[in-house]
């Protein structure tokens, strides 16, 4: 567990997909949930602070991809937490519908020949439909950001006074700011403007799905990379 600011940690040494825990007076806030190995070490590491399982309130989804909801499972038998995302996430997490893929004619170079297999995740019930601009009771109110391209339904999460955002896989951070796969983004272009929205807001502290949080001159970081993906 590595604390990023006080309240705000993520979770160390999972196999892939960050989580990040918020702690509030009445309750803990997970945002994603990893995949399956995860969940004990998840467990642990919310132990580690002196909490219980059974205190984490919410479990906010940016997306319905594998290496975000594949904890989600037995998270949720472990806490008994609401379960919260965008409407058109939620068929996908309720195991009701396949997860999205792009149409390979979009797509170019070697993301063209590799095709996401079919998908359909184990179902877990979504308590709380949210849409964009919907607040979120954690961390002093968590502001909702649709920011849909990687996914159709994919919700980005804003902390407009410790200017904090949650970019889910909107941008990559694992070798420096990137796009995510694009075999595994619906609608590139579309991502793209999420982007451009996201940068709009001027964060602090950047919370990525896949890398390391980005904590110093997130600002400049991302208004530069999103200026190279203006089309």
């Amino acid at each position: 567990m590595k604390q990023i600011i006080p309240g705000l940690h993520t979770f160390t040494n999972l196999i892939v997909g960050r989580v990040y825990l918020i702690e509030d007076p009445d309750g803990l806030t997970l945002i994603d949930a990893s995949i399956p190995p995860s969940a004990p070490k998840i467990l642990k590491q919310i132990e580690s602070l002196g909490r219980k399982p059974t205190e984490v309130k919410r479990i906010l989804m940016t997306h319905a991809h594998p290496d975000h909801h594949g904890n989600l499972p037995l998270l949720q038998k472990a806490t008994g937490a609401q379960i919260i995302a965008s409407a058109q996430e939620k068929p996908v997490l309720e195991g009701k519908k396949m997860i999205d893929r792009p149409d390979p004619a979009t797509l170019t170079g070697l993301s063209r020949h590799i095709r996401m297999p079919d998908t359909l995740l184990p179902a877990v019930a979504v308590d709380r439909v949210i849409e964009d601009g919907d607040r979120i009771e954690t961390m002093g109110g968590l502001q909702a950001i649709f920011t849909p391209g990687h996914s159709p339904g994919h919700m980005a999460y804003w902390q407009p006074e410790k200017r904090v955002l949650f970019c889910g896989d909107v941008i990559f951070h694992m070798t420096g700011l990137t796009l995510p796969f694009a075999m595994a983004t619906v609608d590139m272009a579309q991502n793209k403007k999420s982007i451009q929205r996201i940068a709009q807001l001027n964060p602090e502290i950047v919370c990525f799905g896949h890398g390391h949080p980005l904590t110093q001159d997130a600002t400049h970081a991302l208004r530069t990379f999103a200026q190279k993906h203006i089309f």
